[in-house]
């Protein structure tokens, strides 16, 4: 956990789950503690170099940095992975993902954290056969599936969900003061619906991926990550940097922060945590 008023990393205790080596869970934070949510097994036996059977879990978490420990709420209704995750008005909402490698899902729910209960919300409108994200932004969850244009947007629970094609750029995203940034072709992009406008350059992260991109304040973080191989080099480098750039200003800049004390590589998750 990253203190940015002390530029400090704090690790935190072990995440007490049965699963083994955890990955493709959602993670947010409403009321004052970190969530982790589902996801499944990135085990391989080294000797038969099968997959661990546990693909996808319903398991919630939450770690409290008061007391500094985890503790297990209610399950999601059904297990997940690689689904779209965020908080909508205090309430915690998870879309889509997978149950299985070959079965992807539309069922949404919603999670109360202060009664400890989910509940069904109405279902996506379509699936598809790859990860989805979720973000808020102008207070609605905007859900994405890798490679598509398409966004699905849910305003209310109620109203339930509506289909937008805005055109957006594919890459990693993040948003900052309800506006939508996107790293794309070596720019960062500011995309406002079917309008878009360079902000700035990106290109030291061409060779760089599996990085988390978050905004906190009016900064978007680019942290970890590893660099991948070309043609005249296969070494492949799990980084621990973090690079910021503000936007909140007339010049948007660059500038390092502290690297990561304990972690480097690919980033399986990242959220802005308000105590």
């Amino acid at each position: 956990m990253y203190d940015p008023l002390r530029d400090l990393w704090i690790t935190l205790p072990v995440l007490p789950s049965k699963v083994r080596h955890l990955a493709h869970f959602g993670v947010v934070s409403t009321g004052g503690k970190l969530f982790v949510l589902g996801g499944g097994s990135e085990d391989v036996d080294p000797l038969t170099g099968d997959q661990d059977e546990s693909f996808a879990t319903n398991e919630v978490w939450s770690y409290d940095p008061v007391v500094r420990r985890w503790a297990q709420h209610a399950s999601m209704i059904l297990p997940r992975a690689m689904f779209a995750c965020c908080v909508l008005e205090g309430k915690i909402i998870v879309a889509g993902g997978f149950t299985s490698c070959r079965k992807s899902i539309s069922q949404a729910e919603m999670y109360d954290h202060e009664k400890d209960v989910w509940i069904p919300i109405p279902d996506l409108h379509c699936t598809h056969n790859s990860a989805c994200t979720g973000l808020v932004i102008g207070g609605k969850v905007h859900v994405l599936h890798k490679g598509l244009s398409k966004v699905q947007v849910l305003d209310n629970v109620c109203s339930g969900w509506t289909v937008e094609d805005y055109g957006w750029l594919q890459g990693p995203m993040a948003v900052v003061r309800g506006a939508l940034y996107v790293m794309s072709h070596g720019l960062i992009f500011k995309q406002e619906k079917e309008m878009r406008k360079v902000v700035t350059s990106s290109s030291e992260f061409r060779r760089r991926i599996g990085f988390a991109m978050t905004g906190v304040r009016d900064e978007i973080y680019v942290i970890g990550g590893v660099i991948g191989p070309d043609r005249f080099n296969w070494d492949i480098k799990p980084m621990s940097d973090v690079d910021i750039l503000t936007v909140g200003g007339d010049r948007p800049t660059w500038r390092q922060a502290a690297p990561m004390t304990m972690c480097r590589g690919t980033i399986f998750g990242c959220t802005q945590l308000r105590i």
